[in-house]
């Protein structure tokens, strides 16, 4: 169960309301679910980062999968429910494998992976675990995705362990209609 209920213009500080409307009003009525149920109790915060989320997901060099694959590592990585219940079907339709997606899911030995896919689960994983990445990691990923793609890289998986960390912290509620079974914690 949440630990706040949703956020409402009347909940936030009197100075951000205008920025509440506009949010609200982008997103087509009030944000009810996700991570963004509670940003949204900063909405200056909100905005700010929901312009990143845009780029990262809209205008980044990488290809979905590997967007996909990243999301799902930093959701394993910390033990996300919710990012994983709304990634994990997605990274399938973007070309994820059953068996990487079920093998992160229960934290078992990778299957064979393209060159791409084991650069973004050795990277994430290891900097997930040790807070350091080591140069063989550094430099797959680098040959897989250069400068700008191993930035935007990077960037993506640290905006979603913050989505994780705002998921986990406010102990955000699942769909009902979810499609995945929940992670083995």
């Amino acid at each position: 169960m949440a630990r706040l209920p949703a956020a409402t213009r009347e909940s936030v500080p009197q100075k951000h309301r205008a920025v509440y409307d506009e949010i609200v009003r982008e997103r087509g009525g009030p944000v009810q679910s996700g991570p963004g149920s509670v940003m949204i109790n900063s909405p200056e915060m909100s905005k700010r980062a929901t312009q990143l989320s845009n780029y990262l997901r809209r205008e980044s060099s990488l290809s979905p999968k590997v967007q996909e694959l990243a999301m799902l590592i930093a959701a394993r990585a910390n033990d996300c429910q919710y990012i994983w219940n709304a990634h994990a079907a997605s990274g399938r339709k973007a070309g994820l494998s059953d068996a990487l997606v079920n093998a992160i899911r229960d934290k078992r030995r990778m299957p064979a992976m393209a060159p791409d896919e084991a650069a973004v689960v050795n990277l994430g994983r290891e900097f997930f675990r040790t807070h350091k990445v080591s140069d063989a990691a550094f430099q797959a990923a680098l040959r897989q995705f250069g400068r700008h793609g191993l930035t935007e890289l990077t960037t993506l998986m640290g905006y979603y362990a913050l989505l994780a960390f705002n998921a986990n912290t406010f102990a955000i509620d699942l769909p009902a209609n979810r499609t995945e079974a929940v992670l083995p914690v």
